[in-house]
């Protein structure tokens, strides 16, 4: 039986040891895991001695793995599972690793989620709908998820939306009420807000054009329209120029005041 003839310490890495079996380099190891199996010169290791002390070792090195990418923000347990896959742990390693790391505390799905959402609404203004989807890829379950979205209230959504709307607002973009309205409709869905939530976003924000902006609004459309038709007074173009106008969302009755006008 084979036994330790030598241990010494690695020149890039002073966390770890080379160690020597009958004079021959064999393999080697965390100082933690030189511990824990009381690695000594002299001692004998048998074949079954050695897989399980590199065994020992590829946790070790997976958890430091582990610890250095929670070192930058925290992740859901998928996300550290994942991760180790990819340096190549294997997934027996891997159920060790994770149980440790819980055990430690450095992991829990339950804080992760709610850190999520507390940061995430507060600084992207996701909605309900978009963090329910996106705790869901990280492997955080239902009922966590579920939890965690409980402390962003009614209002708290109402109000996030409403800084939505008055960002679409701020662009300035020249569109008739219609047009506006569906446009604050689709930015709050894909920031994932329910329509309960939108609706009540709408009631408290002035989106609506005055007759002055909505006939300004109509006549830079209608200009583009009839650049576009090469509008020259035919019943052709007119018809092109006032269905273009009408899918803008502009009411007929203004549409065709615009265009007796422009005769």
């Amino acid at each position: 039986m084979p036994y330790i003839t030598k241990i010494s310490a690695q020149k890039n890495n002073k966390d770890r040891v080379n160690i020597f079996l009958d004079e021959k380099y064999a393999f080697s190891v965390d100082m933690d895991v030189l511990v824990k199996f009381n690695l000594k010169k002299g001692k004998q290791l048998d074949e079954l001695d050695v897989i399980e002390i590199q065994y020992g070792d590829d946790i070790k090195k997976g958890f430091n793995q582990a610890l250095d990418y929670l070192s930058y923000r925290m992740r859901s347990i998928k996300e550290v599972k994942d991760h180790l896959k990819k340096k190549g742990v294997a997934d027996s390693a891997v159920t060790e690793i994770i149980h440790m790391l819980k055990s430690y505390k450095y992991v829990d799905d339950r804080e992760f989620a709610a850190a999520y959402v507390s940061t995430h609404r507060k600084t992207s203004g996701k909605g309900p709908d978009v963090l329910y989807k996106e705790l869901q890829l990280k492997g955080i379950d239902e009922e966590l998820i579920k939890e965690a979205l409980s402390s962003f209230t009614f209002s708290e959504q109402v109000t996030a939306a409403v800084k939505h709307v008055e960002k679409v607002l701020k662009k300035g973009k020249k569109l008739s009420s219609k047009e506006m309205k569906q446009a604050i409709e689709q930015q709050l869905i894909r920031k994932g807000y329910s329509f309960d939530v939108i609706n009540c976003a709408l009631s408290e924000t002035d989106y609506e054009n005055d007759d002055d902006a909505e006939k300004e609004a109509l006549y830079k459309h209608g200009e583009k329209a009839m650049r576009r038709y090469n509008y020259d007074g035919s019943y052709e173009t007119k018809m092109k120029v006032k269905q273009f106008l009408f899918r803008k969302g502009f009411p007929l009755e203004m549409i065709d005041q615009y265009l007796d006008e422009e005769r």
